[in-house]
């Protein structure tokens, strides 16, 4: 394996708690990426040792006909990382298709699952709904189910930041992870998850670290925040296309007089993004009441706390526009260094399954 990095840096890496997250390349990054991960992401970056997986052979699930497209998402995604704070310095951003390990142990972990069981995952399940496939998918969209615990094992990390709706896959990792040191190293079944590598397992059984903001609704008041849905906010909008997006949040509400109901969508948004909790309180007090405070009121300082968060990332967004050359380096040297780690695992699960016959070299 060719080193890709060396010293300090690398070793002090080493020495943190392990983490693994990351996105299907599907455009944009939008603030509900940034609540639900990746404000957590570029606070753990500092403290732990950090991998964030491009999973762009996920993206083909859906989007097989759509593969120019699919590549320069994945572009875009990495222009959002750095723009949203997350450092490659600190974090190691790569891609999935170029770590053969990933694509080696889901072959081998899929055998450790019945499929039924792959198919009763809710969000698999959601997502053929809201995606309108019916029974018009690839034997490759179930499969994906499977290719997340890879993802994520590939670098036994201790956990994952996902948001609300990710938790149900993480589970499935965890029984992967579970099953696969049961069967080929032994650990007995009442072995609490924090000790199966005590035990002589290869994987830590991985926590999920959801962030305060588990799920942000879209700027319909119903819908999770989604791009295909029509109902974000991107990091990368405009001022004035911030509030206008915001503007359009549905409460139902009439009017400033009218008591309001503080658990609503636009409420939500209040609480991830106001910081002075002060402010918050006094806001649903006075909403809560109905003391003539309107919805547009409260929009247009959330459209403020928005702005004032948006602007440095679209600053350095900006800085990133016009060439795709130093977004490629960062994935050149994330990927080296990710391809360390996965052929590192690798070889402890191949030796205990017992597939293990002669030692490999991969370069990159």
């Amino acid at each position: 394996m060719t080193r890709s990095d060396t010293g300090a840096a690398a070793g002090a890496r080493a020495e943190r708690p392990r983490i693994l997250t990351g996105d299907t390349p599907t455009g944009r990054l939008h603030l509900g990426h940034w609540v639900g991960s990746v404000k957590r992401r570029v606070e753990l970056q500092s403290t732990h040792e950090c991998y964030f997986i491009l999973a762009n052979y996920h993206a083909f699930t859906t989007r097989v006909d759509q593969s120019a497209e699919i590549r320069a998402d994945t572009i875009e995604i990495v222009r959002d990382y750095l723009a949203m704070g997350i450092d490659p310095e600190k974090a190691t951003i790569f891609l999935q298709s170029e770590i053969p390990a990933i694509h080696e142990l889901c072959f081998l972990f899929a055998m450790l699952l019945p499929f039924n069981r792959v198919m009763r995952n809710p969000t698999l399940k959601d997502e053929i709904k809201v995606k309108g496939l019916g029974d018009n998918y690839s034997f490759g969209f179930p499969l994906y189910a499977v290719g997340q615990t890879s993802d994520i094992l590939t670098f036994r990390p201790v956990g994952v930041p996902v948001g609300e709706d990710q938790v149900p896959h993480l589970e499935l990792t965890r029984e992967v992870a579970r099953r696969f040191n049961q069967v080929f190293c032994g650990v007995p079944t009442d072995i609490e998850d924090d000790d199966h590598v005590k035990h002589g397992g290869v994987f830590p059984i991985p926590r999920a670290d959801v962030g305060k903001v588990g799920r942000l609704v879209g700027t319909d008041g119903v819908n999770k925040m989604s791009k295909s849905l029509g109902n974000a906010v991107f990091i990368s909008d405009t001022t004035k296309e911030v509030e206008k997006k915001i503007m359009k949040i549905f409460t139902g509400r009439q009017s400033p007089t009218e008591p309001g109901d503080v658990n609503n969508a636009l409420f939500q948004w209040v609480d991830a993004f106001f910081p002075d909790a002060a402010r918050v309180a006094e806001l649903k007090d006075r909403y809560a009441r109905g003391d003539n405070i309107g919805d547009g009121h409260v929009k247009k300082e959330l459209a403020e706390q928005v702005n004032a968060l948006l602007e440095p990332m679209r600053k350095r967004r900006a800085e990133l526009e016009g060439s795709d050359d130093l977004v490629l380096e960062v994935l050149k040297k994330g990927c080296a260094r990710a391809n360390e780690t996965a052929e590192r695992t690798l070889e402890m699960a191949r030796k205990a399954a017992g597939l293990h016959f002669f030692p490999r070299r991969l370069s990159y």
